[in-house]
């Protein structure tokens, strides 16, 4: 557990000071890592949780599978205290656009937040309109 810890604020502390592009190849390089996404979009740093959707955007095309395996470790992230890692989780599990998480962000519809029903709102309708394209072409 300890070497999984030290890498999760390994690669923390590496998207705080800018190295994404390290990050990507990381993950590029060992699946294993996308079970950390959730994680590192529970950071109370700004700069690891804007670095997490940079990472995701990089990937989704490439990892599909890898990132809707890693919903559930995200949505965690949508009971956060902080009502902006809510809002930026919710807007992570757009980015990785897969209906698996439509369960999760349906519960997070009456947030007390209003900045994070919007993002949650804005979320399933964009997950949801895709869906609808895909199943009609």
């Amino acid at each position: 557990m300890g070497q999984s810890t030290e890498t999760k604020e390994m690669i923390a502390d590496f998207m705080e000071n800018g190295f994404l592009n390290d990050i990507i190849d990381m993950f590029k390089n060992n699946r294993k890592l996308f079970a950390f996404l959730g994680d590192l979009i529970a950071d109370e740093r700004g700069r690891v949780r804007i670095g997490t959707v940079a990472l995701v955007e990089d990937l989704r095309e490439t990892y599909p599978e890898e990132l809707a395996g890693a919903i559930h470790g995200i949505a965690k992230s949508l009971k956060a205290a902080n009502p902006i890692v809510r809002a930026d989780t919710a807007y992570l599990l757009g980015v990785i656009n897969n209906e698996d998480a439509l369960p999760y962000l349906s519960k997070a519809l009456n947030d007390e937040n209003a900045l994070v029903r919007e993002a949650v709102e804005e979320t399933i309708a964009f997950i949801s309109d895709l869906s609808e394209e895909i199943g009609t072409n």
